[in-house]
Formats: structure tokens, C-alpha cells, sequence
């Protein structure tokens, strides 16, 4: 039977005691309805003991610690400072709301807890009166501070980790696949705009990048001369030839003339889709940065964007390593799927991991065995890239390593090396770079140390020395003393005798 209630408030911690209340007939309706009656419950419960937090971010930390079922140091203390000793005779329990937090507090400081149904009908009647019995303390509204502490624990429980920032991969692959259709859009409208002044430049370059610049450059065909060849290859990426092709057929196109007006236009929307253009490469950079920070070891396996797709599909890196890998294999091809299990047809081999190289270098009859083999994989790398601590990408590098290996069994038959062994030789490596990381680290430490211990070798040798010389000076001194005290003794003995 608990004999103290712990409670916990916005403002601190209370303890209260439990004076007299009925255990027998607690489920009782009559006995229940005290507990909405602060005059008799005043008298079941007497508030012993309050700590009030130091702040708001360690009321933070102590509201954090008691949902993870932590005992925080400042709760330990209010305890044991408050609590009774137990005896054979005085028997001590405590009554707490979280079960965690009940057994964490007893393997701390030894006290029996509790979380029956009584307690939670006494921590019910707490929260309900906690104003009135909380009043005579004057420790500010306790309304504002349960306000503000809910808005500081949410935001604690939501916050942004930059280790796992898969949400802006989720939004660059979206944006970039929005940017790809749009980017094709409006080059095909260029062209088709352009096209009616310079219909030959299509044929011969077919970029949309490359048109857009190159519609740019030259604007009106019939002021296109030899003095801006130079240009043309330099858009080009350095052919002369087919800068020259576009010089010739500018002098016999056979497009109609544009007006100064029209011409403005079409150039104002070329620089659009080349500012676009230019914008969707440098996403592309973008999102390459952050998948080698978020999923290094997905990225270096599967790709950027396959991998980013994979993520975006999924929510979540979490979910998508939650996803076994036959789920992960038919990613994207939910469609199909429902639509061949309604059918009773073939179900799809590959959703979004079709885009992969592996799978478009594999024969017709084993893109189905490599499909699995490198979902398998992807699922196995995800898993790595959400767990762990460090991030690396040589797990992927070496999950990669055994899918061409599994290729190269498919064409030719050679046995692949098994994942364990490769799984052992990653983990051996990454080992050894820490070992290396280390002795570096305290080699340069002696270095330091040793550089430190110099002066001090020196100013010890140094000391030692003056040490010496000045024992040599007194013991020269004290010899001199010594042997003129001798001289004036024979002297005064030698006048002595003579005046006798």
C-alpha cells in the first residue's frame, strides 16, 4: 500500500502523503466520487515536500528523463532528502504514475514503488486539484508553465536532426523530377518557338540545354558570321565541326524572318529555361551532398537518385529499412502488383529499381534474380545507413562489389564471395582505420608532450648547476673562515709568549 505519492508538475516535483483513504472499497462509486470533492480529498492527501526547477531547460531535461523512464539526479535527491528510511516496522512505498520510471526508482535508491489502481486514482485527484494544493507555494501559474513546458518537450520530441535529414532528400528528388518534366516542357516550346526562324538547328543539336544557349547566341540568324565560330564551339563543349555545320546551314535556312519584338520574347524564355537548366544541376549537387551524409552506404550501392527515389517512396530512410526486401523490390510497382494479384497474372519483378545499371546490364532471364539479389542488398545498406553511428560508405561500396560479382556468376559461372566474409573484411578494415586514427592521435601527443617536458629538462639542468656552484662557494667561504680563525689563534699564542 503506497504511502507517498510522487507527482510530477511543470513548475517541480511533489510529494505528497497519503493520510487516510480507502483501499478495500476503491472501485466504489461513492469512494471514486472524493476524489472530485476537494474537501474530503484534502483530507486523504497532505502535500509533504516541493522542489521547484531551476529553469525552464532543466525542467525540460527532468520531463525528457521521466517519459524515457530515467531517473534524473535532481528527482534522486528530492527522494532520498524527503523519503523516510524504511524498518521493519515503517514500511515505505512509493506511488508513481510511470511504470519505468516505478522500477528505475527502485534500482536507484532501493524504494518499493508502486502503479496500482489506487495510486492512479490518487495522481488523478492530484492533477485535478493540483492548482489548490500547489497554491500556498507561490511558484508562478502553474497553467503558463505546463503551456510552456508542452511546446519546449514537443518541439524536443520533433526536433531536426541533421544526421538524418532525409525529409530535404525527400523534397529535392521531388523537386528535381518536377524540374525534369518542366525543364523538357519549356525546351520543346523553345524549339518549336525558334524553330519557325532557324528550323535546321533542331537536327543538328539536340540538347535542350545546349539549344537554349546556342538559340541565345546566335538570335538572328542572318548576323550569324565567322567571328562568332569561337562562341558557338565554346557552347558546344569544344566542336568546331559542328559549330561549323550551324554556321552553314544559318546561310541556307530556309526559316522565315522574326520581328525585333518576337525575337525579345523567345530570347527572355530561352534564358528561363536555361536559368531552370542550370538550377536542376546545381539540385542535382545538392542532393548528392546530402544523400552522402544521410544514406552514404544506399548511395554508393544503387545511386543517388535511384536511392533518394527509394527514400521519397518509402516516407522515411527509417521506414524504408523497416521494409523487407521483397517489399523494397516491388517499390513503385504497386499498380501493377494489385492489378496482377486481381487478375491473376505475373506479379511485377522491379518497381523503382529498375532504373538501376545492374538491371539493365543483366540478361532477359536473370533481371528477376538480379532485381531480388539487389533489393536484398539495398535493404541491407539502408539498415546500416539508419543504425549507425559513424557514417561510411564502404559498406556500400562493398555490397556493390558483390552484386557485379553475382553478374559476373550469371554470364560466366564464377562463385561469388559470401556476404559474410565480405561484411568481416569491411568491418576488419574500418577497425584498422580507427587503430591507425588512434596511435596517429597519441603519437602526436608524445610529440607534444615531449616538446612540453624539453624546457622543463632544461630549466631541472639549469637549477642543478647554480645548485652546485653555490654549495662550492660556501664550502670555499667556510674554509677561508676556517683558516684565518687557525692564523689568529698561533698568533695570539706566539705574543703570549713572548711577553712572558
Amino acid at each position: 500500500m503506497a504511502n507517498y505519492i510522487l507527482f510530477e508538475t511543470a513548475s517541480g516535483y511533489a510529494l505528497f502523503e497519503r493520510v487516510q483513504s480507502e483501499e478495500i472499497g476503491a472501485k466504489l462509486e461513492q469512494v471514486q466520487s472524493t476524489v472530485t470533492d476537494l474537501a474530503k480529498f484534502g483530507k486523504m492527501v497532505k502535500l509533504k515536500s516541493f522542489a521547484p526547477f531551476k529553469s525552464a531547460a532543466d525542467a525540460l531535461e527532468n520531463a525528457n528523463d521521466v517519459s524515457e523512464g530515467i531517473v534524473n539526479p535532481s528527482l534522486k535527491a528530492f527522494l532520498e532528502m524527503n523519503l523516510p528510511k524504511a524498518g521493519k516496522k515503517n514500511k515505505i512505498q512509493l506511488g508513481v504514475s510511470e511504470r519505468n520510471l516505478a522500477g528505475a526508482i527502485k534500482g536507484e535508491i532501493g524504494v518499493e514503488c508502486t502503479t496500482d489502481e489506487l495510486v492512479q486514482e490518487l495522481i488523478r485527484g492530484i492533477r485535478l486539484w493540483s492548482e489548490k494544493l500547489l497554491s500556498q507555494l507561490k511558484e508562478g501559474d502553474l497553467g503558463k508553465a505546463q503551456l510552456g513546458l508542452g511546446h519546449s518537450y514537443s518541439r524536443a520530441k520533433v526536433k531536426f536532426n541533421v544526421n538524418r535529414s532525409d525529409n530535404m532528400i525527400i523534397q529535392a528528388i521531388a523537386l528535381l523530377d518536377q524540374l525534369d518534366k518542366d525543364v523538357n516542357t519549356f525546351a520543346m516550346r523553345v524549339k518549336e518557338w525558334y524553330s519557325w526562324h532557324f528550323p535546321e538547328l533542331v537536327k543538328i543539336v539536340t540538347d535542350n540545354y545546349k539549344y537554349a544557349k546556342l538559340a541565345k547566341a546566335i538570335k538572328n540568324k542572318s548576323e550569324l558570321g565567322e567571328e562568332q565560330l569561337e562562341t558557338l564551339a565554346e557552347i558546344l563543349d569544344g566542336d568546331e565541326s559542328t559549330a561549323q555545320q550551324i554556321l552553314d546551314a544559318a546561310r541556307a535556312s530556309m526559316g522565315t524572318d522574326i520581328s525585333p519584338v518576337d525575337m525579345i520574347n523567345v530570347m527572355n524564355f530561352a534564358d528561363r529555361v536555361i536559368s531552370l537548366a542550370e538550377y536542376r544541376k546545381r539540385l542535382h549537387e545538392y542532393l548528392i551532398s546530402k544523400m552522402s551524409h544521410v544514406a552514404p552506404n544506399l548511395a554508393a550501392l544503387i545511386g543517388e537518385v535511384v536511392g533518394a527515389r527509394l527514400i521519397s517512396h518509402a516516407g522515411s530512410l527509417t521506414n524504408l529499412s523497416k521494409y523487407p526486401a521483397s517489399t523494397l523490390q516491388i517499390l513503385g510497382a504497386e499498380k501493377a502488383l494489385f492489378r496482377a494479384l486481381k487478375t491473376k497474372g505475373n506479379t511485377p519483378k522491379y518497381g523503382l529499381i529498375y532504373n538501376s545499371s545492374f538491371i539493365g546490364r543483366a540478361g532477359a532471364k536473370n533481371k528477376g534474380r538480379i532485381s531480388r539479389y539487389l533489393a536484398n542488398k539495398c535493404t541491407i545498406a539502408s539498415r546500416i545507413d539508419c543504425f549507425t553511428d559513424a557514417p561510411t560508405d564502404k559498406f556500400g561500396q562493398a555490397l556493390k562489389a558483390q552484386v557485379e560479382e553475382r553478374l559476373a556468376f550469371y554470364d560466366s559461372g564464377a562463385t561469388p564471395e559470401k556476404n559474410i566474409d565480405v561484411m568481416k573484411k569491411v568491418i576488419d578494415s574500418l577497425d584498422d582505420e580507427e587503430t591507425e586514427e588512434v596511435s596517429v592521435e597519441t603519437t602526436k601527443a608524445g610529440v607534444k608532450r615531449k616538446a612540453d617536458e624539453e624546457p622543463e629538462v632544461e630549466n631541472a639542468d639549469k637549477k642543478a648547476k647554480a645548485d652546485k656552484k653555490e654549495k662550492k662557494e660556501k664550502k670555499e667561504k667556510k674554509e677561508k673562515k676556517e683558516k684565518k680563525e687557525k692564523k689568529e689563534k698561533k698568533e695570539k699564542k706566539k705574543d703570549k709568549k713572548n711577553k712572558d
